[in-house]
């Protein structure tokens, strides 16, 4: 049965496909994250929302960490893009995906997600 996650990722094509293809595999297979979509893009979740995947008009996929800014980021690869919370890393095809480094990065965001429970940072009205 395709996923409405799935169906998304399909009205994709080339690069941009393969990437999110990938991506949602690792995420949804590998990692045992719920996909759903939310706010017309893929988003991954466990205890909350973790990950989402962000296809650009320029082709490229935007890979993003709500809790970005508590992860670690000893690797350099995520950037703030002047956002206060969420980080991300950008890519534009497979051959990009440093395959050791984003198992690293998501294992360090399943484990916040399961240690440390997400506080929302809004000021109360």
């Amino acid at each position: 049965m395709v996923t409405a996650v799935e169906d998304f990722i399909y009205t994709y094509e080339g690069n941009q496909r393969a990437v999110m293809l990938y991506l949602h595999n690792l995420l949804s297979g590998e990692m045992d994250l719920v996909a759903k979509i939310r706010f017309k893009v893929p988003f991954y979740y466990k205890k909350s929302w973790i990950c989402y995947l962000n296809p650009r008009k320029n082709g490229l996929v935007e890979f993003s960490f709500l809790r970005g800014n508590e992860l670690s980021n000893v690797q350099g690869l995520l950037q703030s893009k002047g956002r206060k919370q969420v980080f991300s890393v950008t890519f534009e095809n497979l051959a990009d995906i440093p395959e050791k480094t984003i198992n690293e990065i998501i294992q360090e965001a399943l484990l916040l997600d399961e240690t440390v429970p997400y506080a929302s940072k809004r000021k109360k009205a």
